[in-house]
Parts: C-alpha cells; structure tokens; sequence
C-alpha cells in the first residue's frame, strides 16, 4: 500500500547533512512499509546552506556552484543529494521532489520599474503609481550557462515586495502586468504569494519552466512532485506542465492548496482536470480542533468536510508538516496525546494515500501503526457512532480492529470474521493489555483505554510485510 515519509521538518540544520542522513537510513524507511520518501527542495535558495529551500534562487544548482554564500545547500552537496535519491531507489523506494515555482528570492541585481501600489489586503485595490528599484535580475554567475542560459529579470515578473530605493514595503505591481485571474480570491486576488512573483502569462517563462523540468526528472529519478502554493499559481499551468513531464513517465503529483475549505479543493481539483492529488487540509484541521478540545470534540465529526471522504482517490492525508510546526506561519500541530491516534486515522485506512512526517518516527507507537498499515485492506466494518469513542475493523486474515478514544476508557463489541471464532486477539500496539476472545459469530469485546488508541490483531502480532 502506497505510504509516503516527509523525510524532513523546517529546523534541519546544515550540519545534520540530511542527504546523507536519508541515504543512511533509507533500509529502515523500506523496513517500517515506506513506498515513497519526500525529500525537500534540492536547489540553491536565497540564503544559501541557511535556506530551507522554499526561497528559491536557482533552480539548477543543487549543490554544485558557489552561489549565495556556499556551494552547499541546506542539506548537502549535490553528489550527496544523487546518492540518497540512487540509494532510495536502489531499494525500491520512489522519490518525490519538491517543486516551488511561483516565485523567486535571492535576485543578483535591482532594476528601476514603474510599479502600482497595490492595497495589500485587497489586491484589486490600486493606491498610487510610482518608480521604485526592485531586486529582480537573477544573473547566476557562479553557475554561469552550466545547463542553461535563461536569466531572469523584470519581464519575467509580475510584483515584488520591497522597493531598495527608499527601503519601503508594500505590493508593488508592475505597470503593463495584471494578476492571474483564474486564481485563488483570497485577499480579492492571491496571485502574489512572496518574493519576486513569477508571471506565468510569459511564455518565455513557461518555455523556461517546462525545459527545467524535463531536464530535472532526466537528471534525478522520481516518482512524483509535491507541488508548492498552487492556490498562487494560474490554475492553467500545472495541468499542462504535469502532460509536459509525463509524456516519457508516470508521475504522481500532490498539489499544496493551503485552505479548510473543501469547495476550494474540489473547484481547484476541477480547474487543473484532476491532474494531480492534494493535501487534504481539512482533515488536518480536524485532527488539529480534536487534539485541542479533547473529550468536547466529537469524534464522528472526524472525517466532516475532508477530501479523504469525498474524493478519496485524490486525498493526501498527513497530521502535520513543516508548515504546522511551532513558530511557523500555518503552525497547528497535532497535541502530543493525540498524535498517535491521529496517525492511526490515515494510516490504518484504505482510503487516501497517508504522508507521515519525520518527526513522528521517534514515537516508538506510531512506527508500529506504520507497520500495521500492511494490513488495512480488505472489507471494512466502520463504527463511527460514539461521540467519544469509534472504532473500524478489517474482516481478513490478520483482522486489525482500531479503536479511538478522546475520553474514558470504552468497551465495544466488534465483529471480526467469523474465520476467527475461539481465536485470541491483542493490542498490537501495547497501549491496552486486555486479551479479547472471539466468540463462534466472530464477535468479540475489545477495550481501548482513556485518551487512547488500541490496534488489536490476530494475537497481537504485526506480521511480516505482505507487500
């Protein structure tokens, strides 16, 4: 069953060298049922090996020239990078690549452009014109024409941030440009995200960016893309993008449409011809409300208004990322009570494809869970009927019965299969220690202790990968 690591968080230092912390632990990325291991964004940003990456500055550099302070990268050489993605590979394991193409930092000179004031709270709003110089020349010199000769500079632009020339900050957009309009409305117009913001009305940027990406995929050998900000991106461009890339290979794609709101999703996924896959913010923020309001949450409430129950095939379930974590901008992360069951709500189902973040696999519980992914298939018997407590069960040969609660410790009789009558079943997991002993119906009663999550199996076993 297809199952994704987020093999990073936003405080990695450079002296971690995270390449070759992946490429050193990529046998137990395979061992915990690891199918495809998100890496995070390869190429030179703006702050060079002190950049997490989303900055970006040079889409070609990887590790490979002395740009912006080093040749490095946050996370190692590009040798470094090659090896953990052959390694990764070279197991069996796919590689996704994050991609962030709606703007750029970092830029080598300034230019002198008339420009728009633009209400930054609502981008429809002009205030006044003016002159300014804006940091949008990117020159690459310490690359030079290695790969490619495209330079950028302000008619590859559509608005920046900062004016150098009075040291100002506002939105500033570029008189003779007009913001994307098949876009998302947040603010009036949410085309400009940060940064220089790319116009993807210039075919010579789009030129630009599909000879990148069919030079990337050739170099590096990936699975699929996650893609950045897409809600700031013409909802034109990736479905044509994706057809680019995937005319030579098969590619998953997972779009980042940062919004709870589950109609923005299904328009979005419309707009772009069901191209690609994306994060289903909405159960994040369901899980994120239960683990907050503990035992006044109700837990039939779980999976309300979220992709993985209304577009399932398109759902990427996660509980958090480097985006939630404390101190960022979109921190919301799971309590530490809850994680464990958080992890079970999209690991040990069917529906949706579960990315697990990093950080999670230091939780000696939620590696389990992981493993017992491998035996979430088969039919389903859900029992999301208790304000406080639900529970599902898989009627096959290893029977995993999971169980939730946000309260008390709860009893709940569960059938199992009637192939299991008079066998014996344990909490995988080690959170509740009752033996359950199924009746000759194939019933049984199983418990889950207060504030808990319980994984009961065929004798308590996690078996070997049937994968």
């Amino acid at each position: 069953m297809r199952t994704i690591l987020q093999a990073f968080d936003w405080y990695v230092s450079k002296e971690d060298r995270l390449w070759n912390t992946i490429a050193d632990e990529a046998q137990m990325y395979k061992e915990l049922g690891f199918t495809d291991v998100w890496l995070p964004p390869a190429y030179k940003a703006k702050y060079g090996d002190d950049d997490a990456g989303y900055g970006v500055y040079d889409l070609y550099d990887m590790g490979e020239f002395n740009q912006k302070g080093s040749v490095n990268t946050k996370y190692g050489s590009e040798k470094e990078y090659a090896h953990a993605v052959e390694t990764l590979n070279s197991l069996g394991m796919g590689v996704i690549a994050d991609i962030v193409l709606n703007h750029k930092l970092g830029a080598d000179d300034v230019e002198t452009i008339q420009v728009i004031s633009m209400n930054e709270f609502n981008r429809k709003e002009n205030i006044e014109r003016l002159e300014i110089k804006a940091w949008t020349k990117f020159l690459f010199e310490g690359r030079g024409d290695v790969y490619s000769n495209f330079k950028w500079h302000k008619d590859h632009f559509t608005s920046v941030d900062f004016d150098q020339n009075t040291g100002r900050k506002g939105l500033f957009k570029f008189v003779g440009k007009e913001w994307d309009q098949n876009i998302d409305l947040e603010l009036g117009n949410y085309d400009y995200l940060m940064g220089a913001d790319v116009d993807f009305n210039n075919p010579a940027v789009i030129e630009e960016y599909m000879n990148w990406g069919t030079w990337y995929t050739d170099k590096y050998n990936f699975s699929g893309v996650r893609l950045d900000a897409v809600k700031h991106i013409s909802f034109e461009f990736f479905p044509k993008w994706l057809a680019h890339l995937r005319k030579n290979q098969s590619l998953l794609a997972i779009g980042e449409y940062w919004s709870s709101d589950l109609r923005a999703l299904s328009n979005y996924l419309m707009e772009t011809e069901y191209s690609m896959m994306l994060f289903d913010v909405p159960l994040h923020f369901n899980l994120f409300d239960a683990s907050q309001q503990r035992h006044y949450y109700d837990l039939r409430d779980i999976f309300k208004n979220t992709l993985v129950l209304n577009q399932p095939q398109f759902a990427l379930t996660f509980v958090d990322n480097h985006d939630t974590q404390t101190g960022q901008s979109l921190q919301s992360m799971i309590e530490p009570w809850f994680r464990e069951s958080a992890n079970a709500l999209i690991l040990l189902r069917e529906s949706g494809i579960p990315c697990v973040f990093r950080p999670d696999l230091h939780d000696e519980g939620i590696r389990k869970i992981i493993k017992l992914r491998q035996h979430a298939h088969g039919l389903m018997s859900d029992m999301l009927d208790e304000e406080h407590c639900i529970a599902w069960s898989f009627i096959n040969d290893v029977g995993l019965t999971v169980l939730i609660s946000n309260h008390e410790s709860y009893l709940k009789k569960i059938f199992v299969g009637v192939h299991h009558a008079g066998k014996t079943f344990k909490d995988a997991l080690g959170n509740c220690d009752e033996v359950v002993v199924i009746d000759s119906k194939g019933i049984g009663m199983f418990r889950v202790n207060k504030e808990s999550v319980s994984a009961y199996t065929l004798e308590g076993k996690i078996y070997e990968s049937v994968s």
